[in-house]
């Protein structure tokens, strides 16, 4: 597995999934493995929904947080999301421990993406699945107007 590193300045970037600075955001941090983006996150007890199950909101957060930086990563630009189909199987117990998600592209057309997120509960067990779709912009906007800095700075040279 391949550390991301996280490129973008964290005391202008806030962003709620993966901002280091967010005092009230996810931390999220991520690794390549392969063709899959991967992350793994330890659920906080005030995001539950029911008495110690996961908000769904919160899931969904996460697959899309995950599959845009299937989109930085591997589709070498950025995006927006435009449409997300989660599938809740299971219930994610937020005393289960540490929740890891795994994201790969799942189709790509000229300026549309799909990709195919996993959220597994701290015992393994799949308990969510999603179809992210990202409306993807050309390299030069995502530079020009959203700061993307290119795939090179996700990684260690």
């Amino acid at each position: 597995m391949r550390k991301i590193i996280n490129p973008y300045d964290s005391e202008k970037n806030k962003c709620f999934g993966c901002s280091p600075t967010n005092p009230i955001g996810l931390h999220l941090t991520f690794s390549e493995d392969g063709e899959e983006i991967v992350t793994e996150w330890d659920p906080e007890f005030y995001m539950q929904g029911y008495l110690n199950v996961l908000h769904g909101g919160i899931q969904a957060t996460l697959h899309d947080e995950i599959a845009s930086w299937t989109v930085y990563t591997k589709l070498e630009t950025a995006g927006v999301t435009s449409r997300l189909e989660i599938s809740y199987l299971k219930a994610v117990y937020v005393n289960k421990g540490r929740i890891t998600l795994r994201s790969r592209v799942l189709t790509r057309e000229d300026r549309e993406a799909t990709m195919y997120t996993r959220l597994y509960d701290g015992n393994g067990n799949l308990c969510s699945e999603g179809k992210v779709t990202y409306y993807l912009y050309p390299q030069q906007i995502a530079i020009a107007r959203y700061h993307y800095p290119g795939v090179e700075a996700f990684f260690d040279r």
